[in-house]
């Protein structure tokens, strides 16, 4: 009898092992699905950083276009003193409609 009982002891020894492998199959496979999200997050970390620097470059871009417009003095002062705003979003906005002080007004009262 000792013999079947072995056979026995084998069965419940290989369920056993066959468990254990499962079990550190998954547990390898969340390793590599981590590493490979770690490598995800990496590349969308980049793909962020490359259009937020886009971002700033087009601002910058933004900015010297519209310094290079030439705008009145006097429209300046017209849109600060009768719609009380401050000459700096005065100035900016009559930039943004290239010097037109009656669609920069609509879009300050808008």
């Amino acid at each position: 009898m000792e013999g079947g009982e072995e056979g026995v002891d084998n069965i419940v020894d290989s369920k056993d092992l066959q468990k254990q492998t499962k079990a550190f199959d998954k547990l390898t496979d969340r390793v590599e699905d981590r590493q490979l999200d770690s490598t995800r997050v990496q590349e969308a970390m980049a793909s962020i950083s490359a259009s937020k620097e886009a971002g700033i470059q087009a601002a910058r871009l933004r900015e010297r276009e519209l310094a290079a417009i030439k705008i009145n003095a006097a429209d300046v002062d017209i849109i600060c003193n009768e719609l009380e705003l401050d000459k700096k979003l005065a100035e900016r906005t009559l930039r943004q409609h290239k010097g037109d002080a009656v669609a920069a007004i609509r879009s300050l009262l808008h």
